[in-house]
């Protein structure tokens, strides 16, 4: 790995996680949640600057999960063949040249490509640091990061819920321009911080070099290296993703035919994956996988009732309530401290079905009291709705993480990583086209409501998936044993 490396834990003779590695892992799996959520209040203020209506605005949501979502197990495959170092580079600077082109956009076009670009940018910091928790286990021979996926699941959840708090600061002090150039600096600083910390993979110059182990648990040998990295797997995944996402966009009779095509993608793409040697996605093991499958499944449904509460109240709290920018931001804030003293304490535990049930309640009793909320309602129940969002948002994720970190094969840690963030963010297309359909031109209490039935019979379904899944038991037995 690094050259410096944290000494014997106390009480043992193993070596311990290198401490080293945590900044730029943690800068990196933030760029995603943070352009995901900082968005949220920039809609309205873009859409009024541009005169673009809510269902034009949607796209710039939409944008970045259809990137993220194709991204996402792409470049988790190529960290588990070449290592993360040099994907993590290669991504970060890019979302330092989406910043540049988002705050320098004449219209909403290419405001569009920004997010696009910003998608792709993003790809490689989640499995990155999937990737490196994985080699360090096996570095060290202890095989129990629940202090780091705890400090990754927080980070996620401090900027998830703090970046529509920051995006109304920066909209207030400098127009929703700044919500993009935010970025500059960040991916300044995650280069940077990759350059010095992350490790150099010995084979990363030469990648058909003879068989080595990668920092990622991975080989690299020597033969045909496009066909291990299964080039036209990876093509009809994309064809598949890209029709299915475009059509979730914006769910219509008369684009049946996107549907057909994701479906014969589909099929192509399993007899492909079937019959490949390497795999892009090796349908065998994840077939053979339940627990793995229903995490993903879980992690769809989930998905699509957090992002339609970021988005869909967001927007109706300025439009439907009144608040400012800056104020609905400020309306979270019970959110964000609650999920990040959820996460904390709920990451002392091994438990996942327990994180899963209370987080499915939680979300349920929120929606329910979104039902009751109008135009002229008090202040205080907003608040409260946000507050009630606090347990899911700080329990699912970790629980979704803790569950593929232990389900996962150990070689395709990355690649597993990443198709759990391509499920979450289906989930958030769903999300995307369900608030552009219940709100139309304006985000009313009527459109709010409609969203929020939409929401409810997610989160219903999150609680089956949940309470008839009898293979939860082995994840936390599996983390119990690491942690022993």
């Amino acid at each position: 790995m690094t050259d410096a490396k944290a000494g014997p834990e106390v009480g043992t003779d193993k070596p311990g996680f290198d401490r080293r590695l945590l900044p730029p892992m943690l800068l990196g799996s933030v760029l995603n949640p943070i352009n995901s959520t900082i968005i949220a209040v920039a809609l309205v203020p873009i859409g009024r600057a541009l005169g673009a209506p809510a269902s034009q605005t949607a796209w710039l949501v939409s944008a970045l999960y259809l990137a993220t979502s194709l991204g996402q197990p792409v470049v988790g495959r190529l960290i588990d063949v070449f290592g993360p170092r040099r994907l993590f580079l290669l991504s970060t600077g890019l979302v330092g040249v989406a910043g540049v082109v988002g705050a320098l956009a004449p219209d909403l076009g290419v405001l569009i490509g920004a997010r696009v670009l910003l998608g792709f940018g993003t790809c490689a910091g989640y499995p990155a640091a999937m990737a490196l928790v994985r080699s360090e286990a096996e570095r060290t021979g202890r095989d129990s990061p629940g202090g780091v996926l705890t400090a990754l699941a927080v980070a996620n959840q401090t900027i998830a819920v703090v970046g529509p708090l920051l995006g109304g600061l920066l909209i207030a002090v400098g127009g929703w321009r700044t919500t993009f150039a935010l970025n500059v600096p960040l991916a300044v600083a995650a280069v940077l911080l990759g350059l010095l910390r992350l490790p150099k993979a010995s084979l990363e110059a030469d990648p058909e070099a003879e068989p080595t182990t990668r920092p990622t648990g991975g080989t690299t040998r020597r033969g045909n290296l496009a066909a291990r990295l299964d080039l036209p797997g990876m093509g009809l995944f994309a064809a598949m993703l890209v029709s299915l996402l475009l059509f979730l966009m914006n769910l219509h009779l008369r684009d049946w035919y996107l549907l057909a095509l994701a479906a014969a993608a589909g099929a192509a793409f399993a007899v492909r994956e079937l019959r490949a040697a390497t795999p892009f996605i090796d349908l065998r093991v994840l077939g053979g996988n339940t627990p793995l499958l229903a995490t993903y499944g879980r992690a769809l449904v989930a998905y699509v009732v957090a992002y339609s509460f970021l988005y869909g109240f967001t927007q109706w709290t300025e439009e439907g309530f009144g608040l400012t920018p800056f104020h609905a931001g400020l309306a979270q804030i019970p959110m964000f401290l609650l999920a990040i003293g959820v996460s904390i304490v709920s990451g002392r535990s091994t438990s996942v079905r327990g994180k899963l049930l209370l987080g499915a309640v939680g979300q349920i009793v929120a929606c329910l009291v979104i039902l009751m909320l109008g135009g002229d309602s008090p202040l205080w129940m907003l608040l409260l709705v946000a507050l009630i969002f606090g347990i899911p948002q700080g329990l699912n994720n970790l629980a979704l993480q803790n569950s593929v970190y232990f389900q996962a094969d150990p070689e395709r840690t990355a690649s597993s990583a990443g198709l759990l963030r391509t499920f979450a963010y289906i989930g958030s297309m769903v999300a995307s086209s369900a608030t552009a359909a219940s709100f139309g031109q304006h985000a009313d209490t009527g459109g709010l409501h409609r969203l929020a039935w939409v929401m409810l019979g997610a989160g219903v379904l999150y609680l089956l998936l949940t309470l008839f899944d009898r293979t939860l038991g082995r994840a936390t037995a599996t983390g119990t044993r690491a942690s022993a």
